[in-house]
């Protein structure tokens, strides 16, 4: 069975809007900060390690964009892979190994979850998240958590139907002050 693994870049203060985007009052903010050679090794591991992507539209019309035209362990991988895209608008994606799911979200990821054996990742994707949070449908979040207050962007907190507990299971600072955390889903 699959497991919904979402991944952020997120300020103090929330935001996750266009970390590494140009349409934005402060355009590329997470490339303010140096994540040093364990923090570039700790992404790659994480997207190594996934068996498949989970997109939004908008994060998936940037990453069909960007990874195509790159080379190396990488690129292969994400170019290769399984990847999901949750549009209502979306009809015929080109990149490679991509479906579009339009049904309902609840129904769409429990039959993904079912489909897909170990890490399903959910990059950046801030609506999606936002809905799979309020369905209760994540099993993991990784925040690397930028020591940066933007005071305007949108932010990955919205209000949900109820109350989730969770378990912190990993935190580890690298580069410039950049933490991670990890939180397990607690059921």
């Amino acid at each position: 069975m699959g497991k919904i693994v979402v991944t952020e870049f997120i300020s103090l203060d929330g935001v996750v809007e266009a970390p590494g985007g140009e349409d934005f009052k402060y355009p590329n903010w997470s490339f303010d900060f140096d994540r040093g050679p364990d923090g570039e090794q700790f992404k790659t591991d994480e997207a190594l390690a996934s068996a498949a992507l989970l997109l939004g539209r908008a994060t998936y019309e940037g990453f069909a964009s960007a990874w195509p035209q790159y080379e190396g362990e990488l690129a292969d991988k994400y170019n290769g892979m399984p990847k999901y895209v949750v549009s209502g608008t979306l009809t015929d994606p080109e990149w490679r190994n991509t479906t579009v799911l339009s049904g309902d979200l609840t129904e769409e990821v429990t039959r993904l979850r079912q489909d897909v054996e170990g890490e399903i990742s959910v990059p950046g994707s801030i609506r999606l998240v936002q809905g799979l949070l309020a369905h209760d449908l994540v099993d993991e979040i990784r925040l690397m958590w930028f020591p940066v207050i933007l005071g305007h962007g949108r932010k990955l907190w919205t209000e949900t139907p109820d109350k989730t507990t969770w378990s912190l299971t990993e935190s580890k600072t690298y580069g410039d002050g950049i933490l991670v955390t990890t939180h397990q889903r607690a059921r």
